[in-house]
């Protein structure tokens, strides 16, 4: 397998989950029950497998793709920007989930698989690296919504098949 095919299997499958993160919260899978906590409990370690191993690859390799030959100066810098927003992004998101994990005063685990860190019992911090981890986490939707925005615009204005780069083969026609 390619490492653009990589990053596309894992682009494709971190944008479900994150919009199951936005729509769906901690409370919502506690009043659903112990099957709907260990389920999403089960997709945040997938999303968390998902972002750090873009991250690793990133680290290790770069960004995978350039800006492009259409865009300007201003727009190549901001494609520079929202790439690695988006990465560290993920990466915030993956720390911040760590430590409610350390701070938290039991043993939580993710996916009932692994144990997130051992409990320091910790509620205030616990409290604040909840309320980090829940900002972080909506204003990297953002990002991601301003990210798709931007392919969007460069698909469609600059006409420079933006979003043939992302998509899957099958979809091309369409585009």
């Amino acid at each position: 397998m390619t490492r653009r095919t990589a990053l596309k299997i894992v682009h494709w499958s971190i944008l479900p989950l994150t919009a199951w993160f936005l729509l769906v919260t901690p409370s919502d899978v506690a009043r659903a029950g112990a099957w709907a906590v260990r389920l999403h409990s089960v997709l945040g370690l997938i999303f968390v497998t998902l972002a750090l191993g873009w991250t690793a690859d990133y680290l290790r390799r770069g960004l995978a793709g350039r800006p492009g030959p259409k865009l300007g100066p201003r727009a190549r810098r901001l494609h520079w920007w929202l790439h690695r927003v988006l990465i560290w992004g993920l990466f915030g998101v993956a720390l911040t989930g760590f430590l409610l994990g350390l701070t938290a005063s039991r043993q939580l685990w993710a996916g009932g698989i692994v144990p997130i860190a051992m409990p320091l019992g910790l509620p205030d911090a616990n409290d604040l690296v909840g309320r980090v981890h829940a900002v972080e986490f909506y204003l990297l939707a953002g990002v991601v919504a301003f990210h798709a925005g931007f392919h969007i615009w460069r698909h469609v204005a600059l006409r420079d098949n933006a979003l043939r780069i992302m998509a899957p083969k099958r979809l091309h026609r369409f585009l």
